[in-house]
């Protein structure tokens, strides 16, 4: 099943929150995760730079941390809202004010914008989208080892069913091969790239992985 891209937030097995990303393309499949200033950021792989001039909303930073929270979506939209939750703004509002205000993606397939935000202080966590149909933000608690997601098509509502167990992550390296590749992500085709965050004693972790390179 085709999902294309898919956020995620989590509880580890042994008590870690963790927020992972993952793009899954068929039309532009030539691309990579790259550290940018601190920011995870989705660009065009060496070579096809110019695809950014077929699509211009296929290159954004796709996670932001810092000692509270962590971040990830599928645009340009995970830079406001992370800076909205750094100005206290709660979870739910930052996800409502920024979707509302950035809409979905006004190309060919109307895609989602989705997002999902991990919240150390308060041991919560949020996914959002808004679609060309209508808007839906959730707060919620996770149990251990359990996890939500939600993708830009397909499953592009909170939905409680759209989860998995046993999540067991030692480090933000595993999450970014998790998403990629295992529990009820292995059911998903066109993997290309995956970003991750795991909880540490100070704040978040962070790693990527390629399927490009």
């Amino acid at each position: 099943m085709y999902l294309g891209r898919i956020v995620s937030v989590g509880l580890t097995l042994d008590n870690k929150l963790a927020v992972m990303y993952r793009v899954s393309s068929r039309s532009f499949p030539n691309r990579i995760i790259s550290e940018i200033n601190g920011a995870l950021a989705v660009i065009p792989a060496p070579g096809f730079e110019t695809d950014i001039y077929q699509n211009p909303y296929i290159s954004y930073n796709c996670l932001r941390v810092d000692q509270q929270y962590a971040v990830v979506g599928n645009g340009t939209h995970a830079d406001p809202i992370f800076e909205k939750l750094q100005s206290g703004m709660s979870m739910r509002d930052a996800l409502s004010a920024v979707l509302l205000a950035m809409d979905y993606e006004h190309d060919s397939l109307n895609t989602p914008r989705i997002a999902a935000i991990a919240d150390r202080k308060n041991r919560t966590a949020a996914l959002g989208v808004i679609r060309k149909q209508g808007i839906e933000v959730q707060e919620f608690s996770l149990q251990l080892g359990c996890y939500r997601y939600i993708s830009t098509y397909e499953h592009c509502y909170i939905d409680a069913n759209y989860a998995g167990s046993e999540l067991q992550l030692a480090t933000a390296e595993q999450a970014s091969e998790f998403i990629l590749e295992a529990g009820v992500f292995s059911q998903f085709s066109n993997p290309v790239a995956a970003s991750a965050a795991i909880e540490t004693a100070t704040g978040f972790e962070l790693s990527r992985k390629n399927l490009n390179q």
